[in-house]
């Protein structure tokens, strides 16, 4: 089964939603993993209220922020949209799903990017399945090699 770690700069928000609801949603078809170049002390907060609201998630169960350096060897990169300079992370495939950060405002905004995530996360479960990404990354391999 392919790793997927989903990577943003902080660790703390956007892509511990992603590892989340890949668990929840995708762990049939994927591994999920997040992890950031630099860490905060705990997972946002706002984003821990708003996945035990919407899906029942207690990220902070089994989750918490980790640097890069202690993910295993990870199949597919998804990068959260940092606006910055993205972390980077040997892989066979790699995308950017353009999310804004939710952190410091309503929880409109969080409702928004864990919708936004639930749905690229089925979206990428469903490609997997059929093998439909995986060309690309530098021609490290494909996800049907995986």
């Amino acid at each position: 089964m392919p790793k997927v770690a989903f990577i943003c700069v902080h660790n703390s928000c956007r892509s511990q939603m992603a590892e989340a609801l890949g668990k929840k949603f995708a762990s049939d078809v994927f591994e999920s993993y997040s992890a950031g170049t630099e860490t905060k002390p705990q997972i946002n907060q706002d984003a821990v209220r708003i996945m035990k609201k919407m899906y029942g998630i207690d990220m902070e169960k089994e989750q918490y922020p980790k640097l890069l350096e202690e993910l295993p060897g990870i199949d597919i990169v998804i990068t959260m949209g940092c606006n910055v300079q993205c972390p980077a992370l040997p892989c066979r495939y790699r995308e950017d799903w353009g999310l804004e950060e939710p952190s410091g405002k309503g929880d409109e905004e969080f409702i928004a990017v864990a919708e936004k995530i639930e749905e690229h996360v089925k979206d990428l479960a469903a490609r997997i399945k059929n093998k439909e990404i995986g060309k690309e990354c530098a021609g490290e391999g494909r996800v049907s090699d995986l």
